[in-house]
């Protein structure tokens, strides 16, 4: 994963250890309060959420443990490979995008970051500016051209 990619889990188990695991536990304090626990929905919702955040919290624990961060300011290059960020053009709509290839425990499609394990990401590495890719989707099979790849120091043009 990017550094970015550790940092961004990393918070996430910040906010989930001091802000949400305290939260929790006192609304599960404050349900107890109310009386008969087994009709009690709010000590239910609150003992779920509870729930949620430790099954989270070990996750994320286990992610960051074993990451291996890749230093993507030292990569450089046409050709592309884990970190650059790619211009696409979806060859059927005309439709222009830009990813960035992270890897899959990073990958968040709607803000541009595309896993590395994705089809596309899959189909994307090692290509240049001006290959064709092509990837089977549920839609069908599409056909991309690569506009542009670029890694930090160098901006993509719009």
């Amino acid at each position: 994963m990017t550094s970015g990619g550790r940092e961004r889990l990393e918070e996430e188990l910040k906010r989930l250890k001091y802000d949400e695991r305290p939260a929790v536990i006192k609304a599960i304090a404050e349900a107890r309060e109310h009386g008969d626990l087994s009709e009690n929905a709010e000590y239910h919702a609150a003992r779920e959420r509870q729930s949620f955040i430790e099954g989270r919290v070990l996750e994320l624990e286990d992610k960051i443990s074993r990451a291996e961060v890749i230093d993507i300011s030292q990569q450089s290059g046409a050709t592309v490979k884990f970190g650059a960020k790619v211009k696409l053009v979806d060859e059927e709509t005309e439709d222009e995008v830009i990813y960035q290839v992270v890897g899959p425990e990073e990958a968040d499609i709607q803000n541009g970051l595309l896993s590395v394990t994705a089809p596309l990401g899959r189909a994307l590495i090692g290509k240049e500016t001006g290959d064709t890719v092509e990837v089977t989707t549920p839609r069908g099979t599409r056909y991309f051209e690569v506009l542009d790849v670029a890694y930090p120091g160098k901006l993509i043009t719009q």
